[in-house]
């Protein structure tokens, strides 16, 4: 019995046999090039006829234009306390939909947060320039023409905007430094503007304290009919007012100090133990007994006639406020000064310019892309067909089921 080793005869034909078998679905360079040039008629015609198309659609195409301004945010030393002020704004996470890591993030979360793309809507009517109904809508198609960028190395952030009109680029570019300025006002993320923005609110309460004041003090005249105290009243009057304005004028500066020190600062300890000896004297000029013992000016309140006690009352509020008034008013002054020490928060570095070339689209690039695609899917098709129909004849089996497939997944019955 002759074996089946690689010298014998038989081995040496069975394994021509499976080398022909092997090689029967291969397919050479020269006849994929062959195929091509049978069908080169078919691909011209193809291929010239999308490089036409496309340059007529390139052509139609409308211009786009880009204006690009520029902000440069402080530096991590200013804005480290303006960072922190940011952070414990709970809407800023609401505003860009993801949490700001970087002081530059967080500038760039405000340049698109509601508020901006408001005033802008506001002032170039974007819904109806980008022909939307709603404001969701609108918001939905701004990052498709505004882009706000930050260059993480140098700190500078940039603003593109995309439109067919170059002026109107340039100007919603533009438009939005005042809109992210107000914003910020509003905001107030420095320190000194945290204290403007806290002697401001106190303000406008004094005001409103100082309005009910005077209300009340004139109902008390038309009730009781005092018009005038003695002098000695108005003068106790005066100095109890005095003394509750300073009390009320320490209370406020710990409130602000103790938003950057703790129980342990001495400035703390210092204004609290101030507080502790002004409230105790208040105490004592406004009890029944109190007062320096044969004194006939340190008269305490609880002393004077009932009749007046209500007159009193209302004077010494009156007086309250007003001094009040007139400390909030220094402090704020004091605020509003420091604030303007610091500067612009964001600074705009470039104006945008109306652009004087488009951006986009790229004619010569479209016309280029379009006509290798169509060479190359034209090119494919041909060869893919070729390949399936010499199969096909190779293995009409094989063939059969390619179409028996074809035929059980076609919609045509």
């Amino acid at each position: 019995m002759l074996s089946a080793d690689s010298t014998t005869p038989l081995a040496a034909a069975q394994a021509l046999y499976e080398s022909d078998d092997e090689d029967a679905g291969a397919v050479s360079l020269a006849e994929v090039l062959t195929w091509l040039g049978e069908r080169k008629a078919l691909i011209g015609a193809v291929t010239g006829a999308v490089a036409v198309l496309s340059a007529v659609v390139a052509l139609l195409l409308p211009p786009i234009y880009t204006a690009r301004t520029t902000f440069l945010a402080p530096g991590s030393q200013q804005q480290s306390g303006s960072a922190a002020a940011l952070a414990a704004l709970g809407s800023l996470g609401a505003l860009s939909g993801v949490a700001a890591k970087t002081p530059d993030d967080l500038y760039v979360a405000l340049l698109k947060s509601d508020s901006v793309q408001h005033g802008l809507d506001q002032r170039f009517n974007l819904r109806a320039h980008y022909d939307v109904e709603t404001y969701e809508a609108l918001r939905k198609a701004l990052p498709n023409h505004v882009r706000v960028t930050a260059d993480k190395k140098s700190g500078v952030i940039s603003v593109e905007v995309d439109d067919k009109d170059a002026k109107f680029a340039a100007d919603l570019a533009n438009a939005h430094e005042p809109e992210i300025t107000k914003l910020l006002g509003r905001l107030a993320v420095s320190e000194a503007q945290l204290r403007r923005a806290f002697f401001e609110k106190q303000l406008q309460d004094t005001k409103e304290n100082l309005i009910k004041a005077e209300q009340t003090l004139q109902a008390v005249q038309e009730k009781s009919g005092v018009i005038v105290l003695d002098k000695q009243a108005e003068a106790l009057i005066t100095n109890a007012a005095l003394l509750r304005a300073q009390i009320s004028e320490r209370e406020v500066q710990l409130r602000v100090l103790r938003m950057s020190a703790t129980e342990q600062n001495p400035a703390v300890i210092r204004l609290n133990s101030e507080l502790r000896g002004m409230r105790a004297e208040l105490a004592r000029m406004e009890s029944a007994q109190g007062g320096t013992p044969g004194s006939a000016v340190d008269l305490p309140v609880g002393r004077i006639p009932e009749a007046a006690v209500d007159y009193v009352r209302a004077r010494r509020e009156l007086k309250l406020q007003e001094t009040l008034l007139e400390g909030m008013l220094r402090q704020y002054e004091i605020a509003k000064l420091d604030e303007a020490k610091e500067g612009p928060v964001l600074q705009q570095v470039d104006i945008a310019l109306v652009p004087d070339y488009k951006s986009r689209p790229s004619r010569g690039l479209i016309v280029i892309a379009s006509t290798l695609a169509a060479l190359l899917l034209m090119s494919a098709w041909v060869v893919v067909r070729r390949y399936v129909a010499t199969v096909g004849a190779e293995d009409p089996a094989a063939a059969s089921a390619w179409r028996g497939l074809a035929r059980a997944w076609s919609f045509k019955r």
